[in-house]
Parts: structure tokens; sequence; C-alpha cells
């Protein structure tokens, strides 16, 4: 990107970039969140909305409560299998591109609730692409999961580092 004149006389500037680069800058800071919260990890997510985190800093002001306004999903709690399809829904219906939050050790592998109805990670019906730690998370680890979904968006063909690379596992039945 550079500003240049086009001509010395009228001294009228110009940018020139790249038309992907100005539709990542716009993506990066209009972030439109839907929350799915279920349980604490929710409550947390009001933190970060309220004045005194104040996520509208980070570009990701507009919280809303319908799948077809929102870009970034954030699911934060606990999933049962009754939620599970819902929950698929709600992303199928986002439009792209979209980005989805795991946020809490609940949605990420299912917490302490190892039992016969709770999901053991929302990876399992749905791509994740940032992880929060904590039970439940602090606001400044939300806001920095917002900020490595922004630099996903203005960086999409960067991989994760080499030590978030996992083999698929093996069974042996």
């Amino acid at each position: 990107m550079g500003v240049k004149t086009y001509n010395p006389n009228e001294q009228l500037p110009y940018i020139t970039t790249r038309r992907e680069a100005v539709l990542a800058w716009g993506r990066k800071n209009s972030l439109w969140p839907m929350p799915f919260g279920t349980a604490c990890c929710a409550i947390e997510f009001m933190g970060v909305v309220s004045s005194v985190f104040d996520i509208s800093r980070f570009g990701a002001e507009l919280v809303r409560f319908s799948p077809r306004q929102s870009d970034l999903l954030i699911v934060a709690g606990t999933i049962t299998y009754k939620m599970a399809p819902i929950l698929k829904q709600i992303y199928d219906q986002m439009s792209e591109p979209k980005w989805v939050i795991s946020m809490g050790v609940c949605a990420s592998s299912g917490g302490f609730y190892n039992n016969y109805c709770t999901m053991q990670g929302i990876d399992h019906i749905i791509p994740v692409d940032v992880y929060i730690a904590g039970c439940p998370p602090r606001p400044e680890a939300i806001l920095d999961a917002v900020m490595k979904i922004q630099e996903k968006i203005e960086n999409p063909k960067t991989k994760p580092p080499a030590q978030f690379k996992v083999k698929e596992p093996k069974f042996d039945y």
C-alpha cells in the first residue's frame, strides 16, 4: 500500500492496495459476535461487553442474537448432546466467512462433566478457531481470543504454530 500523487499539477493523492487487504481490514474491525451462553462463562462474557472491559475497543461491539447477523460465534458453557443439533443449526445459519471461539473448559473439552449427556468439546460438531482455557476464563483471555481472531482474519494463510498440531488419534478396538 502506498500513497502517490496522480498528477503533480493537480496534487490529487491516491492510495494503492489490494482488494483483499481492504476486505480483511473491514472484517477485522467490525466483528459481530453472537454469544451461545449456557453457563457461568456467559456471565463472564457479559463482563467483557460491559464498560469495564469494553469489547467495543477491539471492533466487536455489536453483539447480535441472530445467526444471520453475526460472523463470530462465541460458545460459552457446557454443551449437552440435546443442545448439539441446535448449536450446529445456528452455526450453519451464519453467513460466510464465520469464526468460532470455544470459551471455557466445558465448551472446549466437557470440563468436569464427563457423563453420558455432556458433549466432550464442541469441535465434534463445528470447527473452532480459538480455544479459551479457564473455568470460567478471565475477561482478558476473551479479549485476547478476539485479537487472535482478528490476526487470523488479517493473515488468513498463517498456519498455527507447530506445538498446536495434533496427530489424529488411533484407536485399537
